[in-house]
């Protein structure tokens, strides 16, 4: 996979793409990263990309040439990317926007900032992208945050393929159990006994009550959704009903 980034602060960026698993997937050539900075296509010599916009009103607003003439440099051998747009309006980012994302050849994030983009410049946006209700200084953040969940995805970043089948949202969308490593015990907190029994099947079976305990109290609404589906097994299904007893009994806190 190829990722396009055109930002006006690349500086941003070095670290997250040399250190930790980003780095490695780099440095090994599972993903290549291509950080542009917007001011190079600029059409004076001050490097001018943004201006007040029409109508008034306060802050500054993306011009369109500069993103403009970067796409058309990005894309002269003819390979149109993905184009994903970071605005705090856009759709939520999502585990399954992340799948699909992963599943490109080539992405291109443009990284609002200010006040946004001129709206021409969705002319070339395939998909406008929130990571959440709030608003930041720029979409450089939003960007590796969409950059770290697709990149994890690609195969052979994760040394262990099985914890990308462990973790949250991969399944059904279904939260992830708790997990514990050594010691047993710390400042009086133990444990599970049946994590430490070697019993595969009854640490698969809790670990699947843990998952299903958790996104019922967090996350109801996937459950609902996976039971309208007939997304559930018969055992998750007795499972949910024992939790829903418990809750309902008030031993659930």
């Amino acid at each position: 996979m190829r990722i396009d980034v055109l930002t006006v602060l690349p500086g941003l960026f070095d670290c997250f793409l040399s250190e930790g698993i980003i780095g490695k997937a780099v440095q090994s050539g599972k993903v290549e990263v291509n950080v542009v900075n917007i001011r190079d296509f600029a059409l004076d010599k001050h490097k001018v990309v943004d201006d007040v916009p029409y109508g008034g009103g306060p802050g500054m607003v993306l011009k369109p040439e500069p993103i403009f003439r970067a796409y058309e440099e990005l894309t002269k051998e003819g390979e149109k990317p993905y184009v994903i747009l970071t605005e705090p309006w856009g759709e939520t980012f999502n585990q399954d926007m992340a799948l699909e994302f992963s599943k490109k050849e080539r992405l291109l994030i443009i990284c609002g900032r200010y006040e946004g983009v001129d709206e021409r410049v969705k002319a070339l946006v395939d998909r406008e992208v929130s990571i959440g209700d709030y608003v930041l200084t720029g979409g450089e953040l939003p960007a590796m945050v969409i950059m770290d969940a697709v990149i994890r995805l690609l195969p052979g970043v994760l040394g262990n393929e099985e914890s990308l089948k462990a973790d949250s949202f991969m399944d059904r969308g279904l939260l992830g159990y708790p997990n514990y490593t050594r010691p047993a015990e710390f400042r009086g907190m133990k444990v599970p006994e049946v994590l430490l029994s070697g019993h595969h099947k009854k640490i698969e079976l809790w670990r699947k009550e843990q998952s299903l305990r958790k996104t019922l109290k967090r996350k109801p609404e996937v459950i609902e959704r996976l039971k309208k589906e007939g997304m559930l097994t018969k055992e998750e299904l007795r499972i949910l009903e024992k939790i829903e007893r418990e809750m309902e009994g008030g031993k659930e806190s």
